[in-house]
């Protein structure tokens, strides 16, 4: 029995770790010297970093309609992680560019957008359950079908949080970067297929410690009929933290006001 492979061309394991210059492909006009790593994300993929305070996250569709769920918690102290209520409340918003800060539930900035190419990343539409995947897209499992295995987000999240000692309860909705979600006069949400084009890139900069979680699993409502096995590529660059005339700082009172919480933990 023949089985599908990830085609992610991906260097010889004999290539030293500093010569796995993935960001070349998709993020080149990023300053070499200060890009610290980069991966390639098949769709389904999932991992998770301990990024520290002043380190951008650069995120880069690489498949058309690519979709990056994404959960943030402080390195610091586990208990405070990303809110969205707040974080939408605060900011007036129902979806997320450049500018929007990704808060706590403690009042603080987590992490800021400071570059979209797309303009809309949808933090409402959670994630792909095992329940609904099977039903959409049938059951591959890894026995039979290796590399070409189907993993919901859900499932792809909590992996990566357990490895911190976090658990289901722990789980926060997640922002769904590259994804955009509407909603009408009734309240119903509705997906825009393919909204993310090859290209499409967002930079996430770290505005505390924190540990981050991501799958490169579907939107849950998607409506493509196969599993779309969408890749992400991933870059992670010195900005340093958020300056005096930061962009996201000005966006809006509220996002300064969480910024400005954050620098208090940083003070000494």
């Amino acid at each position: 029995m023949e089985h599908p492979e990830m085609t992610l061309n991906n260097p010889p394991a004999t290539a030293p770790v500093d010569a796995i210059e993935h960001w070349r492909r998709f993020a080149p006009d990023l300053d070499p010297a200060k890009v610290l790593f980069s991966e390639l994300v098949p769709g389904g993929g999932h991992w998770s970093y301990r990024l520290p305070r002043g380190v951008t996250l650069r995120i880069t569709a690489l498949d058309t309609g690519a979709n990056l769920s994404l959960v943030l918690y402080s390195a610091q102290e586990k208990l405070e992680r990303y809110n969205m209520p707040d974080s939408l409340k605060a900011q007036h918003t129902a979806h997320y560019t450049r500018g929007h800060v990704l808060m706590s539930d403690m009042g603080r900035a987590m992490a800021s957008i400071t570059t979209d190419s797309l303009g809309w990343h949808d933090p409402l539409g959670l994630l792909l359950d095992n329940r609904l995947m099977h039903e959409k897209y049938g059951d591959h499992a890894y026995q039979q079908h290796r590399n070409g295995m189907y993993r919901s987000g859900r499932d792809g999240l909590l992996i990566e949080i357990g490895k911190y000692g976090l658990t289901k309860r722990d789980l926060v909705a997640p922002v769904n970067f590259f994804s955009k979600v509407s909603v009408d006069a009734e309240g119903r949400f509705h997906y825009v297929p393919d909204h993310a084009k090859v290209g499409d890139h967002v930079d996430l900069r770290m505005d505390m410690d924190v540990l981050v979680a991501y799958s490169a699993a579907p939107h849950p409502l998607n409506p493509a009929p196969e599993y779309p096995a969408n890749k992400i590529g991933l870059a992670v660059w010195r900005s340093g933290p958020a300056p005096a005339d930061d962009y996201c700082r000005a966006f809006r009172p509220e996002c300064a006001r969480a910024l400005h919480n954050t620098d208090t933990l940083y003070l000494a």
